[in-house]
């Protein structure tokens, strides 16, 4: 059976499946001047499937294959196969007529990911090393995926949705398998939401087929969609321009863990006028949440976002007070920003009580004259830290327990979440030199 025949076909989808109206239905042209039909659909409902696994702690192991559908030979499309087994891609999908060919490309680190159309395609896995079993097995033929199991592989269900009903059979057959790769007719992400929020706590690996070899927003977006985002896609572009750009924006899809350490105040007070600037996001922060500042580069404290009750004013949950203009600002990758260099679209890091970080983006920097008060604390190790703030009340920091601690109450001795890091950096970036900051 190809895979024409299975997924319908193509962009197109099954015939009829949004044609038009029907029996007196009304029907009306979309953008493009096709035809939608507005009958009423019966609700699709689905029903979360019991498991213990959680998605958001996993974060951080992004599934990317690539498809290697009508490529012979390790140099067509020039090369890109050859380049591709050398970037982030974890995975590569071969099919019978080029496993012989492909197979000894495809280095140890990545998984090969064999998709069959016959039972007997599955003797040619034989000739590869170990006997093919650490090879998964792909297909939407269940009965062929059966026997592949008992040769001992690792199955993967090869689903395309184009309704409510092949919605319902995907999920219902891809939870036995470990992984199921969908493909979806329309562009919206709906059915790729009510898919991660069914599968989410089983360890069924949910893989998004990318319908074209050119749309890196669609690859990148699926990775983000629901915050959990599908635990990967299979992109597959035949241009070397298309695959940069696509690497290059895998990379900006942060996520990573930030060590955090508990810190003893060691002073507290008043130290007049001056800039302060608010980081207003375009996300919404967690009460467990927040952004770490720092007026030098050992380290910074973990900054509050307006989240918590406040008398005179409503709360701002996508903001933090976050100090003095000179500030450091902790980033991804070891980096730094300059408080003051800080603008709408500029990504900033994230970091929850635990250390775990996520990607959000300035919506507005909104800096004042303010009064300020300088914090330090020390590490258990000795490392001082500290951070200029606004001198107010209602400005908190958190706590060792991740309780909000208002700084103009803070006292020596009161134990706070901060980040300690190893002095030196050079427009951002951390560098080996000796150098004191104080």
């Amino acid at each position: 059976m190809s895979m024409n025949s299975v997924h319908g076909s193509g962009n197109g989808g099954v015939a009829g499946a949004n044609g038009g109206g029907v029996g007196g239905i009304a029907s009306v042209p979309g953008n493009n001047g096709s035809v939608v039909n507005m009958e009423k659909r019966e609700r699709i409902r689905l029903e979360r499937a019991e498991g213990e696994r959680n998605r958001v702690t996993e974060s951080d192991a992004l599934v990317v294959w690539f498809d290697t559908a009508k490529i012979a030979t390790p140099s067509d499309c020039e090369g890109m196969l050859e380049r591709v087994v050398n970037l982030a891609y974890t995975g590569v999908v071969l099919y019978p007529d080029n496993l012989a060919a492909l197979a000894p490309a495809i280095p140890p680190r990545m998984l090969k990911v064999f998709h069959a159309e016959r039972a007997e395609d599955l003797a040619r896995l034989a000739s590869l090393p170990l006997g093919g079993k650490d090879v998964v097995v792909a297909s939407p033929d269940v009965q062929l995926l059966g026997k592949a199991a008992e040769m001992g592989h690792k199955t993967c269900f090869r689903a395309y949705v184009d309704d409510g009903d092949s919605l319902h059979e995907s999920i219902a057959e891809g939870q036995r398998h470990a992984y199921l790769m969908i493909r979806f007719r329309d562009p919206t992400n709906i059915p790729l939401e009510l898919v991660i929020a069914t599968l989410q706590a089983t360890r069924t690996v949910l893989v998004k087929e990318i319908n074209s070899a050119a749309d890196i927003d669609d690859a990148i977006v699926t990775l983000g969609v629901m915050e959990v985002g599908a635990d990967g896609v299979m992109f597959s572009p035949r241009s070397h321009g298309v695959l940069s750009e696509f690497v290059s924006r895998l990379g900006r899809l942060e996520r990573a863990t930030v060590k955090l350490e508990v810190a003893t105040i060691v002073k507290s007070v008043p130290i007049g006028m001056g800039e302060r600037s608010c980081i207003d996001t375009t996300t919404l922060f967690s009460p467990t949440e927040g952004i770490i500042v720092g007026s030098t580069s050992q380290g910074g404290i973990l900054c509050c976002p307006e989240v918590f009750f406040l008398p005179y004013m409503e709360l701002r949950p996508f903001r933090v007070n976050a100090g003095a203009v000179h500030s450091y600002v902790y980033n991804f990758r070891n980096r730094t920003d300059y408080m003051s260099e800080l603008r709408a679209g500029s990504p900033v890091m994230i970091v929850d009580r635990t250390g775990t970080a996520r990607r959000g983006s300035v919506g507005r920097m909104k800096t004042e004259v303010r009064p300020l008060r300088l914090i330090e604390a020390e590490f258990q190790g000795g490392e001082r830290i500290n951070t200029i703030m606004q001198d107010d009340w209602h400005v908190r920091i958190f706590s060792d327990d991740a309780k909000p601690l208002n700084i103009t109450e803070l006292r020596q001795g009161d134990r706070v979440l901060g980040h300690p890091a190893q002095p030196g950096r050079h427009v951002g970036i951390k560098v080996d030199e000796h150098i004191i900051e104080t």
